[in-house]
């Protein structure tokens, strides 16, 4: 069963955040806890790490901005 990979709530007042860079590719397999993408919201920027191992499935594009709670790919 796939993994979803949500935009997190960083800060108390975020209410969405921009996908700066996918670290890992595409089909790439990912280890749990490995950077998965730089983050920013806030003026501020964080990586995200991956909430699980498996073969990551990217749907969410560098540069836009997204809702918190929003699925910007799948671990399967």
């Amino acid at each position: 069963m796939a993994v979803e990979i949500l935009l997190p709530k960083i800060g108390f007042s975020m209410n969405e955040g921009q996908v700066a860079e996918w670290l890992a590719k595409d089909g790439e397999q990912v280890t749990e806890g490995q950077p998965l993408f730089s983050l920013e919201a806030d003026k501020s920027t964080n990586e995200v790490e991956a909430p699980a191992s498996g073969t990551l499935k990217i749907v969410a594009k560098t540069g836009e901005t997204y809702e918190v709670g929003t699925v910007l790919g799948y671990i399967e």
